[in-house]
């Protein structure tokens, strides 16, 4: 009997050995920021000024501060409101810009607005219904107001977390029911902004160069220097219109200062959790729900651990190891990096192996070796059950 409970009690042990979890393998190039390597021997790509080729630049360049205090330009789905003296009720109402850009007048007269000021905007309408002798060339008889600046597309690439064609500036219906019933002349749409526009990109990416920031419109561009938006002084943030063009350099290093909520990163991020360790069988009974996956920007590992969960608890299942999947935003190649609990918790290096979490991660708790041998010998005990009870019946 002695000789068979040794037997279960050595190959319980040889299972929990095997049991114990291995050291996440990576590809060459996955791992992108300091606090992910193994070894702190190792570091990453230092960081570089960008560099946009101009072949995707306009041919002429424009000051970032002249471009900011330049008058809003007109776009799509604007509504704006003409007044022509002497007209009450015919010629004289509020208009909205068709998707060309476009308003039609007296139901024959169509005139471009798309891309002009109000100012100039005014001129052409103007113009247009002196030639078309509906009016008189007064001066002054024509009058037109802003009453909403709407929605924008505007195209956005380089270091950001999402870049494509985006949406911003739309305005809810509250607001726009506030707008229409205001007398007062001009809009604000502070939706519908450079910043606003890399925000609804995702926000920049840790390695972007944010003193490389350009914008396109028709054939004219410009570089602006966003970084006051980390260090806090004033930036030049242009307002935009339809079809303007925004790029973001890339740095190709990772930036710790760039991981934190602000005008030009998202204010927060998602994540993913799954914490089954021992007492809880599943994420219900450890307390993870939206409020705890939806995380600050800049999180990092060992507050996500928290979170989730896996801090804490017996001394018997303390020592247990976390797993962190990411993807580098830079290449897209996948990287998972393990950590142990207490280690991160009790070194006093833990600063240099604390990664930060990047939107759309994934953390995963694991049990320690101590619960690995509990549920190797119970898978022993349990087999060898029906064993023993059947040599004591016969």
């Amino acid at each position: 009997m002695s000789k068979k409970i040794t037997a279960i009690v050595t190959s319980a042990s040889l299972l929990a050995g095997c049991a114990t979890m291995e050291r996440p393998d990576n590809m060459r190039g996955s791992q992108y920021a300091p606090q992910q390597y193994w070894e702190q021997s190792q570091t990453t790509t230092q960081c570089q000024n960008a560099m946009i080729p101009f072949s995707q630049l306009g041919d002429h360049r424009v000051e970032a501060h002249i471009m900011a205090s330049s008058p809003d330009l007109l776009s799509a789905g604007d509504r704006v409101e003409l007044k022509i003296a002497g007209d009450v009720d015919d010629l004289s109402r509020t208009y909205v810009l068709a998707a060309n850009g476009s308003i039609t007048i007296d139901g024959r007269i169509v005139i471009g607005l798309a891309g002009q000021s109000v100012v100039q905007a005014e001129r052409a309408i103007s113009s247009k219904l002196v030639e078309n002798r509906l009016i008189r060339g007064l001066r002054n008889s024509v009058r037109l107001r802003v009453v909403e600046l709407g929605g924008v597309n505007v195209a956005v690439s380089g270091a950001v977390f999402e870049p494509g064609m985006i949406r911003v500036g739309e305005r809810t219906a509250e607001t726009r029911g506030v707008n229409l019933n205001n007398s007062e002349s001009g809009d604000r749409n502070v939706s519908r902004s450079l910043t606003a526009a890399i925000r609804a990109a995702g926000g920049v990416r840790p390695d972007a160069d944010l003193s490389a920031v350009f914008m396109l419109r028709d054939d004219q561009w410009t570089q602006v220097d966003l970084s006051g938006a980390i260090t806090g002084r004033s930036i030049d943030d242009i307002t935009l219109t339809s079809d303007d063009r925004i790029i973001v350099g890339s740095a190709e290093c990772f930036q710790d200062a760039l991981v934190k909520p602000s005008q030009v990163t998202a204010p927060g991020i998602r994540v993913y959790m799954s914490n089954l360790s021992r007492p809880a069988s599943n994420n219900a009974s450890s307390a993870i729900g939206r409020d705890s996956t939806s995380l600050p920007y800049g999180t990092r590992l060992s507050q996500a651990m928290v979170a989730a969960n896996c801090v804490g608890g017996s001394a018997m299942n303390a020592a247990r190891k976390v797993v962190l999947m990411s993807r580098n935003p830079m290449n897209g190649k996948s990287v998972v990096i393990q950590r142990s609990v207490e280690k991160l918790v009790r070194h006093a290096d833990r600063d240099e192996n604390d990664p930060y979490l990047m939107p759309g991660d994934s953390l995963a708790c694991y049990d320690s070796f101590a619960m690995n041998v509990r549920d190797v010998i119970s898978l022993v005990g349990e087999t060898a059950s029906p064993y023993f009870l059947l040599k004591n019946v016969d």
